[in-house]
């Protein structure tokens, strides 16, 4: 057949060693979305490279790519969308301080702009709410609650956790959507009393507010995948998810560092 016996032999080496290869990067792929069950290929890269490379393997991203496609563990996109944003009201709406021009504001730190958002979670019974504060410089959570209803003191409470955590005094802008929750008097109260600045969406335009809302869909989309009892089982679900994100989950945008690392290097901790 044209073929000799040393590189028929060779061959079948290098397809057992593939196979050893691709079984140990599966292994360590599965213990990681045990935690993390929609994390993509590339953050997988960069959470895998150092651990393999201890084993004296080195696997690059598009290797990988080709060793999760025929086992069938590449994360396929998800797409949904539920409105829960109330934009026509009487309360004041604030003008849009990180919209590109001459004034936007760009963070370079921490503690300088957070941006908030709502999403509702579905439940084996009626669907909850999940609101989340966070940093736009770090990509860290600071704030988040569950809750049962749209009203303005359960929404709230996202902003007072992140209030209670926040370390600096400077000045902090908190951006959202002009949804009447935050432009409510009880909402702006709270930023009144710890001197925040407050900036809005121009109009119903989720693009304006992409940071918060793609956190938002990060935990749902990659975390909150089982459908949970009630809205206690809920809350311990994003308990968990929230502490994995921050702490886990390295962000393309941070160079693959995680927010937790980040927002701690930023403050010098």
């Amino acid at each position: 057949m044209g073929i000799s016996r040393q590189a028929y032999y060779q061959r079948c080496q290098r397809e057992r060693d593939e196979h050893q290869l691709a079984t140990a990067v599966i292994e360590r792929v599965q213990a990681i979305r045990l935690r993390q069950p929609r994390i993509g290929t590339r953050k997988l890269h960069s959470l895998l490279s150092q651990p393999l490379a201890q084993m004296g393997i080195t696997v690059g991203r598009d290797r990988l790519f080709c060793i999760l496609r025929q086992a069938r563990l590449l994360v396929q996109a998800q797409r949904a969308y539920h409105k829960t944003t109330d934009s026509h009201h009487r309360f004041r709406r604030h003008p849009n301080l990180l919209k590109a021009g001459t004034d936007q504001v760009i963070p370079t730190g921490p503690e300088q702009v957070w941006v908030a958002d709502i999403r509702y979670l579905p439940t084996r019974g009626k669907f909850v709410y999940l609101s989340l504060v966070t940093d736009a410089w770090s990509r860290k959570i600071v704030g988040y609650h569950v809750h049962g209803s749209l009203q303005t003191e359960a929404v709230s409470q996202a902003l007072k956790m992140a209030l209670r955590d926040r370390r600096g005094k400077a000045a902090l802008i908190h951006h959202s959507d002009r949804g009447i929750q935050y432009c409510s008097t009880y909402y702006q109260e709270i930023h009144r009393r710890h001197g925040l600045v407050c900036s809005m969406t121009d109009g119903y335009d989720c693009y304006q507010n992409a940071l918060a809302e793609r956190v938002n869909g990060i935990l749902k989309g990659e975390f909150l995948l089982n459908r949970p009892a009630d809205l206690a089982q809920a809350a311990k679900m994003v308990a968990q998810s929230v502490r994995i994100y921050n702490q886990e989950r390295p962000h393309t945008a941070l160079k693959y560092k995680t927010p937790d690392a980040v927002h701690r290097a930023s403050e010098g901790l």
